[in-house]
């Protein structure tokens, strides 16, 4: 996929993506992971639009959205509408580990406009709390 790449410092701020955020190869292990947005700039509207979709599903154990949770570490969107999601979930013995992938996928899917979705588990960087949103913490109470 060709496409041009912005990152984002928190998960709950995807209407404003910083394009100047750090690339993968300049994180170093001691700052948490961002989740890193990509998409050609004429689909800025189609990736709002996929995230939107995405915070639609919810982890059965946590009453929190999985982009909040800070579930989906990358969005690519190319010239041809196909999305590829890079997501991971909060334990490897994730009882939804089966699931939660597909329901991630029927969700960009459901979204007008896009073609090809492809949703791959990753599991490194490993998920933790740093990488929630600053309201899902809250909400959690996590400080």
């Amino acid at each position: 996929m060709s496409s041009t790449e912005s990152d984002i410092p928190e998960p709950a701020a995807p209407d404003a993506p910083d394009a100047g955020g750090e690339t993968e190869d300049a994180k170093s292990q001691d700052n948490p992971p961002s989740v890193s947005l990509t998409s050609a700039s004429a689909d800025e509207t189609l990736l709002d639009r996929v995230i939107a979709g995405v915070r639609e599903v919810y982890d059965p154990e946590i009453p929190l959205n999985i982009y909040d949770l800070g579930l989906i570490y990358r969005v690519d969107i190319d010239e041809e509408s196909q999305v590829k999601i890079d997501m991971t979930l909060t334990s490897p013995m994730c009882p939804v580990a089966g699931s939660l992938p597909g329901e991630v996928e029927m969700a960009a899917r459901g979204v007008e406009g896009v073609g090809e979705v492809v949703v791959d588990l990753v599991w490194e960087p490993p998920w933790g709390p740093e990488v929630m949103s600053e309201a899902a913490r809250l909400e959690l109470g996590i400080f």
